[in-house]
């Protein structure tokens, strides 16, 4: 099999048109049909050990949308998604996407009030969900109007025995209630069969809502992200012609969740417009991470810092030769200038001579937006636009541009950037504005400073928010939550540094008369969030006061307080 298959993209490049390129007017699931016509038999997925080509992966897609089809689900219908990744996961966004359906995409380990509000928010009558959540599912399923709800295990797509070894593991965890009409496990689902008729979106309907991911947007409340099949398909361009040296063959790993931006965006669709194999990994274990790199050798590697910290410090990677690794890109939050060195040099030291680039995006636009790499690469900087990617500086609450090297808020324009929130006009305008050159702006809410040979100098964020492990956490949603228990008068959340996830919550509670201020109340508080929040929202450090610190103008002084947590550092 011949590997320097060139890159069918390649041809979109165009440097006379607006964006320096053209955007295929496909579908992704079209996207991908161009890279399967282009290498029909080289592996588009690995998952355990076990391969799949791209020619069987399109078979696969155009079975599974007749068993979506079989159930109901037309275009325009928004089918939510709750999976790790999984082959199950992937087929299913591909197979709605084939047939014009919407793809709501969760995290498997959100709270099931967490769920069934996505649930309600977006109206979806089916749900393809893990079956570790079936508990939760079951809590709520009568509170939403769902009627049909596709149980999928991550053992379904093992080898055989490994499956049958999670089978046994698992068997009294994850049951479904198979009396309920609702339930149908995915082998019997994916053994329905109809014919179902592929959408094929043209023109400015290629710019319609495809996929809805969650953010918090720039204040910190839950929102859906409205991504078209027009801003994949321009990422996948732009990946394609900046990371000039994948190839077919090449390995990528994909560690970060499909509900992420960068997993979905970059681990597989980007991956499959590489032409590459996207090693699917539903649930990453830094004690196995030496072994995985072992076995797959991948050409890239994408994750937040604390990914390259446990490299760095993974038990069995002093013997492993790095010359296979094309490029390590750092996402999802700042990466520090000693953690980047020590990278660096581990790297130097295992046969490999790159280094690691750093890079910054947001879910609002779909994933990564700007990049330090190649010819655009700077250390201790996020590097330069994507080609076809617009980046400046504005005066914080404001449209009015600044100068070179100074500070304001990043604002970005270009094909990646979202629709906007669903149902959420007035943060929509808050986030998307129109400057006086005529074009939409998305309002990053982060501070930043491009100097004067183009370069981004990422500073901090203007919006309350915190990154634990990559993952956004917002604080007013953990204080809501806390603020619902009828003994809490005010909570305040802030950020205190930890040594391994970089940032973890502290909570400010002021109790109501008559509440003890107590372990017995602080356990009771954390409970309640364990069952409301994500777990790695869930307040790190609780401390009661009396009295919050307020500014000048009577407002809670939340900077006091951060510069005050800064000092109770997690070791």
């Amino acid at each position: 099999m011949k590997k320097n298959l060139t890159n069918p993209f390649f041809k979109c490049e165009n440097s006379s048109l607006p964006l320096g390129f053209e955007v295929p007017d496909v579908s992704l699931f079209g996207m991908l049909k161009i890279s399967a016509d282009n290498q029909p038999e080289e592996s588009a997925y690995e998952y355990f050990g076990t391969q799949c080509s791209f020619k069987d992966l399109v078979k696969r897609i155009e079975e599974v949308s007749g068993s979506y089809y079989s159930i109901g689900v037309r275009k325009g219908d928004i089918v939510t998604i709750v999976m790790p990744n999984t082959p199950e996961a992937v087929i299913s966004i591909y197979a709605l996407n084939r047939i014009g359906a919407v793809c709501n995409i969760l995290h498997p380990l959100s709270a099931q009030e967490e769920i069934k509000n996505h649930i309600n928010r977006v109206e979806s009558k089916v749900l393809l969900c893990v079956d570790i959540c079936a508990e939760k599912v079951a809590n709520i399923i009568d509170d939403t109007q769902v009627k049909t709800v596709i149980f999928a295990s991550a053992g379904d797509s093992m080898p055989f025995i490994m499956k049958k070894l999670y089978a046994l593991k698992c068997i009294k965890n994850f049951k479904y209630d198979k009396s309920d009409s609702r339930n149908i496990s995915w082998s019997t689902f994916a053994k329905k069969k109809a014919d179902a008729p592929e959408y094929l979106p043209k023109g400015d309907k290629n710019k319609e809502v495809s996929v809805i991911l969650h953010s918090g947007g720039t204040t910190g409340t839950p929102k859906d992200i409205m991504l078209s099949n027009y801003n994949f398909n321009a990422f996948g361009i732009q990946a394609v012609l900046t990371l000039r040296d994948v190839s077919v063959g090449d390995k990528i790993l994909a560690i970060l969740p499909i509900f992420h931006g960068f997993g979905l965006g970059v681990c597989v669709h980007v991956c499959f417009c590489f032409g590459a194999c996207s090693v699917l990994i539903p649930q990453f274990n830094s004690k196995k991470f030496a072994s995985i790199l072992k076995k797959y050798k991948p050409s890239m590697l994408f994750g937040v810092p604390t990914l390259y910290d446990a490299l760095i410090k993974a038990d069995g990677v002093d013997d492993i030769d790095f010359s296979f690794l094309k490029y390590a890109i750092s996402g999802g939050d700042i990466l520090p200038e000693k953690l980047e060195v020590s990278v660096n040099n581990f790297l130097k030291a295992h046969n490999s001579d790159i280094k690691i680039c750093e890079g910054y995006g947001m879910t609002e636009g779909l994933a990564a937006l700007c990049l330090s790499v190649g010819d655009d690469y700077k250390s201790r900087t996020i590097g330069k636009p994507l080609i076809g990617t617009e980046m400046c500086i504005v005066e914080p609450g404001t449209i009015n541009v600044l100068p070179a090297d100074t500070d304001g808020e990043l604002c970005v324009s270009g094909p990646t950037v979202m629709i906007g929130y669903r149902n959420n006009k007035q943060e929509t305008d808050n986030t998307l504005r129109v400057h006086e050159d005529g074009k939409v702006w998305l309002h990053t809410g982060d501070m930043a400073a491009i100097d004067a040979d183009g370069f981004v100098h990422y500073k901090l964020r203007i919006k309350r928010m915190m990154i634990t492990s990559g993952f956004n956490v917002y604080p007013t949603q953990i204080e809501s939550v806390i603020e619902e228990l009828d003994f809490v008068d005010k909570c305040v959340v802030v950020a205190i540094p930890h040594q391994y996830k970089k940032e973890v919550a502290k909570a400010f509670i002021v109790l109501k008369n008559g509440k003890e201020k107590s372990a017995e109340t602080e356990n009771e508080i954390r409970e309640y969030c364990k069952k409301k929040l994500m777990h790695y929202s869930v307040p790190y450090r609780y401390e009661f006061v009396d009295l919050l610190p307020k500014t000048a103008y009577n407002k809670i002084d939340f900077m006091k307080l951060q510069k005050d947590s800064e000092k109770e550092a997690v070791c």
